[in-house]
């Protein structure tokens, strides 16, 4: 490969059990139709990414880390194919989000520096509608205790988390994105 080493990171296959066409892809793809058809199972050799059920990083998301996911689509009960994926760069260093209370930060507001499986129970939190991440990559969940569907928070300003495409969701718990790249 002119004298460097592919550095992979995930590589999606058409079928079940990592068979059919496949598509190695190492940063975001927006887009995966012109590459594959469908994808059943998928290997993370590198890092963690997140993937999407609509193109351009929408609808719901799943979080994969490195491992195998010989059929994925049946164990995540994904409803459609994975149309889109973002890599997740890895971070070093602290974490910091503040959460509110309501949209356009407003009402009460939490600085967190690690993971809260509850906001009910840590901060008497009933919902969390908007949130500002300082430092590091977070997912936020809608049930406690990491569960129910989940969104990928970057750093950035995000003023109204209902308008992100994800419905009436509410976010109950959060979780930093700690995974080295070895």
């Amino acid at each position: 490969l002119h004298g460097y080493i592919l550095q992979k990171g995930i590589i999606f296959y058409e079928d079940r059990n990592f068979q059919g066409r496949s598509y190695e892809c190492s940063s975001d793809c927006a887009d995966m139709s012109s590459y594959l058809s469908r994808c059943h199972s998928c290997r993370v050799e590198r890092g963690c990414f997140m993937v999407y059920d609509r193109t351009n990083f929408m609808g719901n998301q799943y979080f994969l880390r490195r491992g195998e996911y010989a059929d994925y689509m049946s164990m995540m009960g994904m409803n459609d194919c994975i149309k889109s994926c973002r890599m997740i760069p890895m971070h070093r260093g602290t974490y910091r989000m503040r959460i509110y209370e309501r949209e356009n930060f407003g009402g009460q507001m939490y600085e967190l520096m690690d993971d809260c499986d509850n906001i009910m129970d840590r901060y008497r939190m009933s919902n969390c509608m908007s949130c500002h991440v300082m430092d590091g990559h977070w997912l936020m969940y809608e049930q406690p205790h990491y569960r129910g569907r989940m969104m990928y928070m970057r750093p950035g300003e995000y003023r109204n988390l209902m308008n992100m495409g994800m419905g009436n969701m509410r976010f109950m718990s959060m979780r930093r994105i700690m995974e080295s790249y070895n």
